[in-house]
């Protein structure tokens, strides 16, 4: 057999540009992934539901989904994708819905007829799971509440941070009375001065869910995906080659895809009709 009939076909997966350091991961994982005999390339997109179009007609085999797009992705093929990957900073997640710290509310219910600022409308951490937590206490967002976005990057489902941290900045400066942050992105804020020390404070905080995942098609066959979710399972930490891309991909491990923390995201999707 020749060379070129035994060589394997190149996997192709399929990645949003949120941020220029998307570029450098891939670029660095593509050499990686050659030398372990399991060839990859990359197609950038510039939204999420490009992407999910591209990977459920084919254009990408694999997709670096956000917890939206994977949700778009389950609705749209009627539940006929895989996650088959996903980073230990994926699981359990939460979102804190912060005050002033002198601000007269002990509970979500008392934002009625207050301002919460949220990150861009498509963002499952800052706005559509909290924002879900405020409608289950019984207080309508935009009705009962108003909603202040910061759409930034819309499309990007809220992975570049920039609308989260907008919705700390406000109400930092009393533009609204609560913000909706991802718990990580609270401490984050504090550090670098978003937010003054000791002047904000916990109302309430979601239950965990779940972020980003590799997603697949049903119908792809597992000998075309598995050896590239072998490989990531595969990469270590402490291996020098590649630690500097998985701190640039926010993660120490990677571990097998699992939906269970997605319901509600879901739920959120379904109540505030966001795909209708």
């Amino acid at each position: 057999m020749s060379s070129i009939s035994s060589k394997k076909a190149v996997l192709r997966v399929g990645a949003v540009a949120y941020d220029p350091k998307v570029v450098t991961i891939w670029e660095g994982f593509i050499p990686y992934f050659e030398r372990r005999g399991v060839p990859i390339d990359y197609v950038l997109y510039s939204s999420y539901d490009a992407q999910v179009a591209a990977n459920l007609g084919g254009e990408v085999e694999v997709a670096w989904n956000s917890p939206l797009a994977w949700v778009k992705t389950q609705l749209v093929s009627d539940g006929q994708c895989r996650a088959v990957a996903m980073r230990d900073s994926d699981r359990d997640l939460t979102t804190k819905i912060l005050v002033r710290k002198d601000a007269n509310f002990t509970s979500v219910a008392d934002l009625k007829g207050k301002t919460v600022a949220v990150g861009a409308s498509d963002s499952p951490q800052a706005t559509l799971i909290p924002l879900l937590l405020v409608a289950d206490a019984s207080v309508r967002p935009g009705e009962d509440c108003q909603v202040l976005y910061h759409n930034i990057m819309v499309g990007k489902h809220g992975d570049h941070v920039g609308g989260e941290r907008d919705a700390a900045r406000a109400l930092a400066a009393g533009k609204a009375d609560a913000a909706c942050v991802l718990d990580a992105n609270y401490m984050v804020f504090i550090n670098e001065g978003t937010l003054d020390p000791g002047t904000t404070r916990v109302l309430a905080s979601t239950p965990p869910f779940d972020h980003c995942n590799f997603t697949v098609r049903a119908d792809l066959p597992e000998e075309r995906w598995k050896p590239f979710v072998d490989t990531l399972l595969g990469m270590s930490y402490q291996d020098p080659e590649v630690r500097a891309l998985m701190e640039l991909e926010g993660l120490k491990q990677w571990l097998p895809g699992r939906t269970g923390g997605y319901a509600q995201l879901e739920r959120a999707v379904e109540h505030f009709k966001f795909y209708a």
